[in-house]
């Protein structure tokens, strides 16, 4: 029957669906938890409707609101520009190259039960003594999107991640608490980093530039950030340039370690 022939699937249109079913997955994770989600699932009913409107051959509206997606365009760039330059650094990162982080990339096809490679315990229990002391410091945390740009900024460094040498690096004396730690796969690869610094005006007066770095890197990649304020000793965890609440330290160590298998 003429009107099942779209049925009538091919290698490429499998292909195709499974393409388009990865892109989507991806955008989703670049918006979700910010304001552009509510923007992307906007996007994607008028889309579906558009289409809907072709398949049933209503002309009329459905020129016009292909003309619509067709001018919003330049729209959705101004309003995507954070999502759309992250999502060109996932696919423009070095680490795309490696075979182990290849993989990271499809985490949605892995098993129940992954685990985390990073010690979050250790990172936040050395956050925990320091915010006792007061001592300022800045951990990125790095996921799939690269920090080469900013890492090359800093000193190099291949320490696997403890207590001690957290709270040794952001020692006030320490020529080393300067700048920001990255930590990738467990391993602490550079300290002393220096970030871009967000020129958000959100971002409440009493955060320094401690806290503008960790939401400029934040805003620029899926990197996770941790700060210990100076001044009053709070810790504050930042996630795609916003601030994440969270009750007690066990909770915050949940909070991250289900970040960085998603």
């Amino acid at each position: 029957m003429d009107f099942l022939d779209f049925l009538e699937f091919k290698v490429t249109d499998v292909l195709d669906i499974f393409l388009v079913a990865v892109l989507l997955y991806y955008i989703y994770k670049l918006v979700r938890g910010s304001v552009a989600i509510n923007i992307f699932i906007g996007i994607v009913i008028v889309w579906g409707f558009w289409k809907l409107t072709e398949l049933l051959g209503m002309e009329m509206i459905s020129s016009m609101v292909g003309a619509f997606m067709q001018v919003g365009l330049i729209a959705l760039i101004i309003v995507f520009q954070q999502e759309i330059r992250k999502f060109l650094l996932m696919i423009g990162s070095t680490n795309f190259a490696n075979k182990r982080n290849f993989i990271k990339h499809f985490k949605f096809l892995r098993q129940d039960g992954a685990s985390v490679s990073v010690d979050v315990d250790a990172i936040l229990s050395a956050c925990k003594k320091m915010s006792s002391t007061k001592t300022g410091a800045l951990i990125i945390i790095e996921r799939n999107n690269s920090l080469d740009f900013v890492r090359s900024s800093g000193d190099k460094m291949y320490i696997e991640v403890n207590k001690p040498i957290l709270e040794s690096i952001f020692y006030k004396n320490s020529p080393l608490h300067d700048g920001a730690a990255v930590i990738e796969n467990n391993y602490i690869v550079a300290t002393r980093v220096i970030l871009p610094v967000s020129n958000e005006r959100n971002i409440p007066l009493r955060f320094g530039l401690r806290h503008r770095a960790a939401v400029g890197i934040t805003e620029k990649t899926d990197a996770l950030a941790l700060v210990v304020s100076e001044e009053t000793g709070n810790i504050s965890y930042i996630k795609n340039g916003k601030f994440t609440d969270y009750g007690s330290i066990d909770e915050l160590i949940g909070i991250i370690k289900d970040d960085l298998i998603e």
